[in-house]
């Protein structure tokens, strides 16, 4: 397992999640594993990181936020030609949306609730840069 938190932590990563208490668990525990993310509230966000941030090599997103969900978010980036590796986190009851991710290009999905140790595998077996 340390061999896949070095790998974390060579990693900058980008959080789409508009549910605050989800996205607080999610940021305690990057911290405490000295992991390089950002954070954002929603796609209309996350578009503004991408563009600030170069240097971002994977998107975790949720589905359903306000102003602009991650599906269209996708969408964007695939239209600005943003080649980053996404992983969507989604409930069980949204694989419609799932299919709808795939169809852009989507890499992973991971089931809501989070499981960090599952995260942690899925993105360390990535290939990301």
């Amino acid at each position: 397992m340390q061999e896949k938190i070095e790998k974390l932590r060579s990693l900058k990563l980008l959080f789409v999640e508009d549910e605050q208490d989800l996205l607080d668990i999610i940021s305690g525990a990057l911290v405490k594993l000295k992991a390089n993310f950002l954070t954002a509230n929603n796609g209309v966000e996350a578009l503004e990181r991408l563009e600030e941030n170069s240097d971002i090599d994977a998107v975790i997103t949720d589905i359903n936020m306000p102003y602009m969900n991650g599906l269209e978010m996708i969408k964007n980036m695939k239209e600005r030609g943003l080649d980053i590796p996404i992983i969507v986190m989604a409930a069980h009851t949204e694989t419609e949306y799932l299919e709808k991710a795939k169809e852009f290009g989507v890499d992973e999905y991971i089931l809501k609730p989070f499981d960090f140790i599952k995260f942690i595998d899925l993105i360390t077996s990535m290939e990301i840069k």
